[in-house]
């Protein structure tokens, strides 16, 4: 009798990374159920955003189910799991650093330094310039997300795209002024951004 109940038991984090490894989305689908609280609550505590914590711990478990041929069992998912957390947090402060680095570039000549924007003004800020960025021609868009978001060098931005440094430079530069010109309206207060 005592047989069903080793079957009723719940499996370990260890068995289901095996079963996970080999490509079970049951085995992944368990773990995540049994980890995703604790996850999203860490990751919220760390951002101070409930949304934020949501969005970053399912990138948390995307990277887990990306790595899972590769894992070696410590004895210890859940710290695994927070690092990986940990470290999606660190990556996304430091793009957003390098975003906010950006934007002097972004801004229209003559129009006056704003105060650092928050919350609600800061998400749409982000949603204005990505919005400015995809719509540039590929070519200046690449080099410029490379060199001033994701921080890569001049050079390692032309060794990946296989031009010279001051292509890549004039690239960025282009870049650079057409966001400023769309972002115009924007900075003047949005009384002629996307009135088409």
């Amino acid at each position: 009798m005592s047989e069903p109940l080793i079957h009723s038991e719940s499996p370990s984090d260890a068995e289901l990374m095996a079963r996970v490894r080999g490509g079970d989305r049951d085995a992944f689908a368990h773990l995540m159920d049994r980890h995703k609280d604790a996850v999203v609550n860490y990751l919220t505590r760390l951002t101070g955003d409930r949304d934020r914590g949501e969005d970053l711990a399912q990138e948390t478990f995307l990277r887990l189910w990306r790595t899972a041929a590769s894992y070696v069992e410590q004895g210890y998912l859940r710290a695994l799991l927070f690092r990986i957390a940990t470290n999606l947090v660190r990556s996304a402060e430091r793009r957003e650093k390098r975003f906010r680095l950006l934007l002097p570039f972004l801004r229209w000549r003559d129009h006056a330094e704003p105060a650092a924007p928050s919350g609600l003004l800061l998400q749409e800020l982000h949603r204005e310039v990505a919005g400015a960025l995809a719509a540039l021609p590929l070519h200046w868009r690449v080099p410029l997300v490379l060199h001033e978001i994701e921080g890569w060098s001049y050079a390692d931005v032309a060794r990946e795209l296989g031009c010279r440094e001051g292509t890549v430079k004039s690239r960025i530069f282009r870049g650079r002024q057409q966001l400023r010109q769309t972002l115009q309206p924007y900075w003047q207060g949005g009384t002629a951004w996307k009135t088409t």
